[in-house]
């Protein structure tokens, strides 16, 4: 039995979500998520200068440089992101993520990229599956963050609903999470959420593709 593959809700049932210029805001929590480009390094910093991820800061760089990169310097990856999400430059055409905003407050942030930007992914993608690891029209959103004094307000789910409209309006052919699955009767540990709930996943419309092991499931949702 898929989990993730359940009956969803009729597009009339679900958050309105409405075209701005800058962004999505996502009307029913009053999230607004904006490209990383147009966001300022102060906000970024804001959200992921207190995210510890295995000992170190991580500014989602983890899928990135890999398990030996840790506990590393964490300047040096607050760097990396900086260039990654050239941020402060709202005309550029290229970031790596999204930034969301509650009353004008940086409050979470997911990226989402061509599954290729993330060599170290491990098998998790491709276990009990077969798919072309080089094919940069798959993106996939492998990390969400909320800052603290935001959580449990719905940011992780409007972020991925955004993370859908961004990564299809940039001809992405399919758009991939790898979520935790909690066990029955127990809580995903703090530090393994960064992947997202499944639930967070299903919303936005994913379906379970693969269960590759028993805590972890690929979700899609193709264009």
């Amino acid at each position: 039995m898929n989990v993730g593959c359940q009956e969803l809700p009729s597009p009339l049932l679900r958050p309105l979500l409405i075209r701005q210029d800058v962004g999505v805001a996502d009307a029913a929590m009053g999230v607004r998520s904006v490209p990383a480009n147009k966001a300022s390094w102060d906000d970024l910093e804001a959200v992921l200068g207190g995210a510890n991820c295995h000992g170190g800061r991580c500014y989602c760089q983890r899928f990135k440089l890999g398990w030996n990169a840790w506990p590393g310097d964490d300047r040096e990856r607050a760097h990396m992101l900086r260039e990654q999400t050239d941020c402060e430059h709202p005309r550029s055409s290229t970031t790596s993520g999204l930034l969301a905003y509650v009353g004008g407050e940086p409050a979470g942030w997911c990226n989402v990229e061509p599954r290729t930007a993330y060599p170290y992914l491990r098998s998790v993608p491709w276990r009990k599956r077969a798919e072309d690891r080089a094919d940069a029209s798959i993106w996939a959103v492998p990390c969400f963050v909320t800052r603290a004094g935001f959580r449990r307000r719905g940011i992780s789910y409007a972020l991925a609903r955004a993370a859908v409209d961004f990564a299809r309006e940039r001809g992405a052919r399919a758009l991939e999470g790898y979520p935790m699955i909690p066990e029955h009767g127990k809580d995903v540990p703090w530090g393994e959420l960064h992947v997202g709930h499944a639930s967070i996943f299903t919303a936005a419309g994913f379906l379970e593709v693969s269960r590759p092991t028993l805590r972890r499931a690929v979700m899609r949702i193709d264009f």
